[in-house]
This record gives C-alpha cells, structure tokens and sequence, in this order.
C-alpha cells in the first residue's frame, strides 16, 4: 500500500520464468497489492488472448491463494498492430485483438485494459491513420461497455498522445464512461511542453490508475528516456505528484513499472524501489499538510 492506495507491480518486474503461482506470491512477498499483467508484441504473451475458460481460472486460482488480484492489462500488442495502419489485415488484427483482450478481461476478472496511445508505431503517422485510430477508438468503448471493462489511455512516450490533454480531447469526442486514461507519470513528467501540474488537474475526474516510473527528459539533443531509469535517478518529482494527486482527492491504484531483465531492476531492486517510494509518498503527504497549513495562517491574518 501507499498510504490507502492500493500498490500493483507491473508483471514484466518479475523473472519471466515464473508460473503465475510464483509472479503472485512473489508479488505478495515483496509488498505489493496487485499485479498488472502483459499483453505485449512477443508471440508468448499474444497467445494468453487465446486461454480457454479452464487456463484463465487457473489464472484467477493462483491470484485468489495468494491474497493478490490481477486489476489491469497492459495491452501494448497494438504497437506491432496498430489500429491506424494503412495496411487493412492488420487493422482488423487490432480490432482482433481489443475484443479478445475484453473477453479475457470479462472472465479473468480484470478491471482495466490500459491502451496504448498510438495511432502507428511502426509505421509514419498521417492523416488517414489518426482517423482509424478515431474510429477504432469509439468502436473499443462501445466494445467495452457491453463487457463493464474500463479501457484506459496510458500517456506515452512518442508525441501522439504524451500529454493528458491531448486524451481528453479523444475521451470528450468519444462520450463514453468506459473510456478513460491511465497516466504513466514518467512519460507525463519527461516531456518538456507538459505542466505535470495542469496535467494531472485537467484530467483528475478520469484518472483510473497511475504508473509510477522513472524517465530522463526529452531535449533539443536528447531523445529521453523511457524505460529502465532507476527510480530517483531520473527527473520526475514523486512526492510532489503524490502531494498533489493527494491534494486532489486521487484514491485510486499506484502501479510502479519495472523490467527485470534489465541488470538494474533485480528482485533487490524491486524492494528497494518499494520502500524508496513509500519514502516519497510520506514526503509529499508531508508537503500537503505543510501547505494547508501555511494557507490556514494566511487566511487567519
């Protein structure tokens, strides 16, 4: 936990060798609430869309022993296919793809499906392929909606959709309660032209979940970077996002994001990240009083 905050671990932290058994009493050892599991371009984590009933409640079975639940997906497949390619089969691989991952989530018991925010990966952006993305975008919540299952932007690290301002746009014009965004406060944070500040604001009434990550800020000479920034080393401010997410009345999910094959995020580091961010949430709940306190002097002046 954080504070009353429930506290994930993104599945890709964990050695993949494990059987869910282990990913969830692993999990469960080293502090954590919840596990968000992958759905991502590797061949080996596409094939769970494909579970029978009987491989997804072993699934739920080795959750339910180990006191864990498994919350949310991260659906990154889209980035191998994309919904605004110019390439038709794989657009309706996309769309493939999105109704599997509801039925999974609808059996499995998983609440939330964070999206990728991209319209192409792979491929240039155009026009035409924000207008599938569009499409697509509508047609998922509808989807969605029939199951209960919250689909949820994730905010990314290519300028399409790095800001949650430019999701509220998408959320406004799709009109839709099961279509809402996921903020990874590191890509939130890495981009220069975003005011994390306003950010987090504008978008608090749809906020389902937070990714807590690490990233190095994007620069006239430097591209950023995304991923494997061990925590503290990198240039996001935890505890003041904590101390306003607090100030904003925020009680949903933390998940922190971690890679475990890469050398710097071992198992020691996971708990280590654990307790550096326990360390970070008490700051900013410390900044937060600090603050309402110095307005209650000045309001009694």
């Amino acid at each position: 936990m954080l504070g009353n905050h429930l506290l994930g671990l993104y599945e890709k932290a964990l050695d993949p060798k494990f059987n869910w058994h282990e990913r969830f009493a692993k999990a469960k050892q080293l502090g954590f609430d919840f596990l968000e599991i992958s759905i991502d371009e590797t061949d080996e984590r596409l094939t769970r869309l494909d579970w029978s009933l009987e491989q997804i409640e072993e699934f739920r079975h080795a959750a339910l022993v180990s006191g864990m639940t498994c919350q949310s997906m991260c659906l990154s497949v889209h980035r191998r296919f994309p919904f605004g390619s110019k390439d038709p089969a794989v657009r309706e691989k996309a769309h493939e793809l999105l109704l599997k991952a509801v039925d999974f989530c609808n059996h499995a018991g998983v609440r939330v499906i964070q999206l990728a925010g991209y319209d192409v990966y792979y491929e240039p952006s155009t026009p035409q392929s924000v207008m599938y993305f569009r499409q697509a975008m509508a047609w998922a919540a509808k989807v969605a909606e029939q199951k209960q299952v919250m689909l949820a932007m994730e905010i990314m690290d290519t300028p399409f959709l790095n800001s949650i301002s430019k999701h509220m746009a998408y959320e406004a014009m799709i009109n839709s309660p099961w279509y809402k965004v996921y903020p990874d406060i590191g890509n939130l944070s890495a981009w220069p032209e975003n005011d994390v500040d306003f950010e987090l604001e504008r978008g608090i009434s749809s906020i389902v979940g937070v990714h807590l990550k690490d990233t190095l800020s994007v620069t006239e000479s430097f591209p950023g970077k995304f991923k494997c920034v061990p925590f503290g080393s990198g240039c996001v401010d935890f505890s003041k996002r904590f101390a306003q997410l607090e100030r904003l009345n925020y009680t949903g999910p933390y998940m922190m994001e971690m890679w475990y094959e890469d050398v710097t995020f071992s198992e020691s580091e996971v708990l280590r990240s654990r307790l550096w961010m326990e360390e970070q949430f008490k700051k900013g709940i410390e900044m937060l009083a600090a603050s309402k306190a110095t307005l209650n002097e000045r309001s009694q002046q």
